[in-house]
């Protein structure tokens, strides 16, 4: 079983920047892959970047050279930095575990650009 819990949305102008956070606890974190969600009002949720437990990363096109997903296993923490933010980032971002047949989801945190 895996906790997780997210941290780090807010409002931020255009081409600002945020740095989400997903704390782990429960189980040993350094064993699942991590990914971040994202889910628009009125869209379906979509991968925005995945991080394996070895560190191999994938992103979503739309922010390719924009976000970083990155993890610190020692601290059980997944992280997003999230850069040159566009009014289309907006969202609830949501954070996931997953092992085999198992997985886990946080309760996300919205993010919001506008000006």
């Amino acid at each position: 079983q895996v906790q997780l819990v997210e941290s780090g949305g807010g409002l931020v102008q255009p081409g600002g920047s945020l740095r989400l956070s997903c704390a782990a606890s429960g189980s040993i974190f350094d064993i699942y892959a991590a990914a971040w969600f994202r889910q628009a009002p009125g869209k379906q949720r979509e991968l925005v970047a995945a991080v394996t437990p070895i560190g191999f990363t994938n992103y979503a096109d739309s922010v390719k050279g924009r976000f970083t997903i990155s993890r610190d296993n020692a601290k059980n923490t997944v992280y997003l930095q999230m850069n040159s933010l566009k009014p289309e980032d907006t969202a609830v971002y949501y954070c996931k575990a997953v092992r085999g047949a198992s997985e886990y989801w946080g309760q996300g945190t919205q993010v919001t650009v506008s000006s």
